[in-house]
């Protein structure tokens, strides 16, 4: 069954289109690779009142249960420059493009302000929805516009950053207006001059120790490969879904009565006065690093990371995730009194219980 070029795929098996590994089906799934062709799938009368749900490379997703009406994986492709003025450049890339393919591709072009994001795995598409960022920098830091199509009926916007809503791990996308829009395209304002951000004390120790020559944009992102690379493990070798846990921000008066009790305690000042704790400390206080319940645990380098050890087998369930994952919310809570946020989307949304 094919609509204006755009293959249709019915009773579609997810497992490889998540990083978790889950078992799940979509009703119907769709590959398109062009807008036009996406912009009309939107409009084909025989969707209206369906469920329409959108995928990228699925490495930020527990699939609860099997998908009903529309899955829509978005192959849009392209890298260009659009423009060049004074010290920076305009550089648009298409939904589907691996993001860290991109932000290699910057690099190589001489355009510097992606190399923090360097190895975030997921498509580019996935990126706003979920404000990715690490090591100090957020897309939303580059983010010039987002275009994007109506799951409704099809029609494009164009979404400023300011219009995007962008907070920490959240946009209007994921909050918001959840379930209307397919993003298309992104367009990013890179530096031609580096603006290095060192402001991790890790990494700046490590760049300063690296030879001069070594000092440069493409040098922050060998860097921070390396990093993520010992801490982090590979979702083709080992399934997961990045860190599982948002980093928890609480006021100052809960984080003096949290540091009186335990010393050694994780935490960063923010700019609306409130701290926010390091989510792999706690979990990793409450004893959870390394540990596993059947098929599943928290990695033992990062206690951030729930993992998937049944994968080979298929036999792990969304439905198991999200009840080992309420364990180690739980445990948290009765040690710290701080409650931790899931920072994977549950799909289909009507599974989210547990989160």
């Amino acid at each position: 069954m094919t609509d204006n070029a755009v293959p249709l795929h019915h009773n579609a098996d997810l497992r490889s289109r998540n990083t978790l590994r889950l078992s799940a089906r979509a009703e119907w799934l769709a590959l398109p690779q062009d807008s036009a062709a996406l912009a009309a799938l939107l409009r084909d009368p025989r969707w209206r009142g369906q469920p329409r749900t959108v995928i990228g490379e699925g490495s930020n997703l527990v699939l609860a249960a099997d998908i009903p009406g529309l899955v829509i994986c978005p192959q849009l492709r392209g890298r260009q420059r659009l423009t060049e003025q004074d010290d920076q450049v305009l550089v648009e890339v298409g939904a589907g493009e691996h993001w860290d393919d991109v932000v290699a591709w910057s690099l190589g072009q001489g355009w510097q302000g992606l190399e923090n994001l360097s190895l975030i795995p997921g498509a580019c598409g996935a990126a706003p929805f979920q404000n990715i960022g690490a090591y100090g920098v957020e897309l939303s830091d580059v983010l010039e516009a987002v275009e994007a199509l109506s799951l409704e009926d099809g029609s494009a916007r164009t979404f400023t950053r300011d219009e995007c809503g962008f907070a920490y791990r959240d946009s209007r996308f994921k909050s918001a207006e959840r379930g209307q829009w397919l993003i298309t395209r992104l367009r990013l304002r890179l530096n031609r001059t580096p603006r290095l951000q060192l402001g991790y004390a890790d990494l700046a120790a490590q760049f300063s120790a690296l030879p001069e020559t070594l000092q440069t944009p493409a040098g922050v992102r060998d860097l921070i490969c390396q990093i993520r690379r010992a801490k982090l493990p590979d979702p083709a070798t080992l399934p997961n879904a990045g860190s599982f846990f948002k980093n928890p921000c609480v006021s100052t008066a809960q984080h003096a009565d949290l540091l009186a009790r335990f010393p050694d305690l994780v935490a960063f000042p923010q700019a609306d006065g409130q701290m926010k704790l390091a989510a792999g400390w706690l979990i990793e206080q409450a004893g959870w690093k390394g540990r596993r319940v059947g098929d599943l645990g928290m990695h033992a380098q990062q206690a951030l990371v729930l993992v998937n050890h049944g994968a080979a087998d298929g036999t792990v369930t969304g439905a198991d995730v999200l009840a080992f994952a309420a364990q180690v919310r739980d445990s948290v809570q009765a040690r710290f009194g701080v409650t931790l946020e899931q920072e994977p989307v549950i799909l289909p949304a009507h599974s989210e219980r547990g989160a």
